[in-house]
């Protein structure tokens, strides 16, 4: 067997020791306990409760934003932002091949369709190079409006996805969003604690959406949330993740199709322990990443993935990219690390390969298909050090 898959694992147990090793888990190591037992204790357990309140404002003030409203996970947190947003059925929404599927089945929740564009090998995000030459062939203007010369549909929005933990080249982005006068919704599902310019993941456009899945740098169980500082925005999401329900005493009014997407009040107890020691665990992954710099940099063939300059990741999940890597390597690796107990994960497959997707519209995807066949993601739990 070719020797590369030994040399992966054992640099792996160099970082992080022998024995088993997930992907991602949870650190429990404050009050989460405490604050579950006082949902328990007052029956405040479900939708209506203080603690969700309590962690909204804590979200808020650590990624400075004006208003959030928390829900049930980061999918429908994306699908609220695109209906309140105003993304009509048919439009055209950009967003990376390289993304969890999520990101696009939001958009398809919504009635719009995912249009795929390629990612860069800096950031795994959207190559903002590549889109603006695409965005220039294949749109007309029509108003204020940009539509796709070849489908006729109005191209509305921009999805970048912030891979991994870490940003995306958001400032050319928001450029781009401007120029063609898109919608920019920040999928920052992944990149709580992640800055550009001390700017949080999440706040450059008009929405950003972030996830507390129990495999995220922090969790509420499952969870998600919505960040903005548009009031009017704010509040149309929150209105309709309660049903579109109308104030009042005793009646039961709706003035809208709404969602049941409010996050209960136990998931948010979690969540407010969890975030009293988000410091802590982005300073234990920033240890792992550089170790794990400093031991894969011994092989000039991997690399790990790494912002540039006045971008912060908080290094979610630790990313290698292997030079010159064939499919049947790459899963040799894979097996071979499953079998030592290390659990290793492709990056997603790219979403234009998926079957379900592959009548959706997209540019060249070459780029994409590299990412897909090159990286590996590594053992990240905030615990290793």
């Amino acid at each position: 067997m070719n020797k590369l898959p030994n040399l992966i694992v054992q640099t792996i147990k160099k970082v992080v020791g022998n024995g088993k090793h997930e992907l991602h888990e949870p650190m429990f190591c404050g009050n989460e306990i405490n604050y579950l037992k006082k949902t328990i204790n007052t029956n405040y357990v479900s939708s209506v409760g203080p603690f969700v309140e309590k962690f909204e404002n804590k979200l808020k003030k650590f990624t400075n934003s004006k208003y959030c409203i928390s829900v049930v996970n980061c999918t429908e947190a994306l699908h609220l932002s695109i209906v309140a947003c105003g993304i009509k059925k048919n439009d055209e929404v950009i967003v990376p091949s390289i993304t969890f599927a999520g990101t696009a089945n939001a958009i398809i929740y919504a009635d719009a369709i995912p249009h795929f564009v390629d990612s860069e090998f800096e950031s795994l995000g959207i190559d903002p190079l590549k889109l603006e030459s695409y965005l220039d062939k294949i749109t007309v203007k029509k108003g204020h409006s940009y539509y796709n010369k070849k489908t006729k549909r109005r191209i509305s929005a921009i999805i970048p996805v912030h891979i991994f933990g870490n940003i995306c080249k958001i400032d050319k982005i928001k450029k781009i969003a401007k120029k063609y006068n898109l919608l920019l919704i920040e999928d920052a599902a992944e990149a709580l604690g992640s800055f550009y310019k001390k700017k949080h993941a999440g706040t450059f456009g008009v929405v950003g959406c972030i996830s507390f899945n129990g495999n995220k740098i922090i969790t509420t169980g499952g969870g998600g949330a919505i960040v903005t500082n548009n009031k009017f925005l704010a509040k149309k999401i929150k209105h309709l993740s309660t049903t579109a329900k109308v104030s009042h005493a005793y009646e039961y009014i709706h003035d809208a199709v709404g969602y049941n997407f409010r996050m209960p009040n136990i998931n948010a107890a979690l969540g407010c322990a969890q975030i009293e020691n988000l410091n802590k665990f982005l300073k234990s992954k920033r240890k792992l990443f550089l170790k794990y710099c400093s031991e894969f940099s011994k092989n000039t063939n991997i690399s790990v993935i790494k912002n540039p300059i006045n971008y912060k990741s908080n290094n979610w999940l630790n990313t290698i990219f292997i030079r010159n890597l064939s499919i049947k390597t790459k899963k040799q690796i894979l097996n071979f690390a499953h079998k030592n107990k290390i659990y290793l994960r492709p990056v997603w497959r790219p979403l234009h390969q998926l079957g379900h997707f592959k009548s959706m519209p997209r540019m060249n995807l070459d780029q994409a298909n590299t990412i897909y066949a090159s990286c590996i993601n590594l053992p990240s739990s905030a615990f290793y050090f």
